[in-house]
């Protein structure tokens, strides 16, 4: 067993949003990735798909998830299950929000401009 603490070393700012490393191969899970998203209110990610399914709960605000075209939300205490392959893309809406964001270990990403694969340093 082994107890990982939040650390500046594992965290990634983007334009976006920083994401902060929990879980991953490089901190001793061989199976699973989980970190926290945070982002500022207003922020939106990029289009882009994953894959690998991902959960993301949401810890603190509103979260807006357009996938595939069509937009949901995630409050404190939802869980969003997105499939991997999709198109997808998040926002933070009515404030701040952060969400903890879990998926199979080795995930990498891609976008319309860039079939990747692209590594995700924070799942790593």
């Amino acid at each position: 067993m082994r107890i990982v603490s939040p650390s500046k070393d594992q965290t990634t700012t983007t334009p976006n949003a920083t994401m902060t490393t929990l879980a991953a191969p490089s901190r001793g899970s061989v199976e699973l990735s989980a970190w926290v998203v945070h982002m500022n209110e207003g922020t939106t990610g990029p289009v882009h798909a994953i894959d690998r399914e991902q959960v993301w709960t949401t810890t603190l605000g509103r979260l807006s998830f357009t996938v595939d075209g069509t937009v949901h939300h995630a409050d404190p205490g939802q869980a969003a299950v997105i499939p991997a392959g999709v198109l997808r893309q998040i926002s933070a809406v009515d404030g701040p929000a952060e969400a903890i964001v879990c998926m199979a270990a080795g995930g990498t990403a891609s976008t319309p401009e860039n079939p990747g694969p692209i590594p995700l340093p924070w799942a790593q």
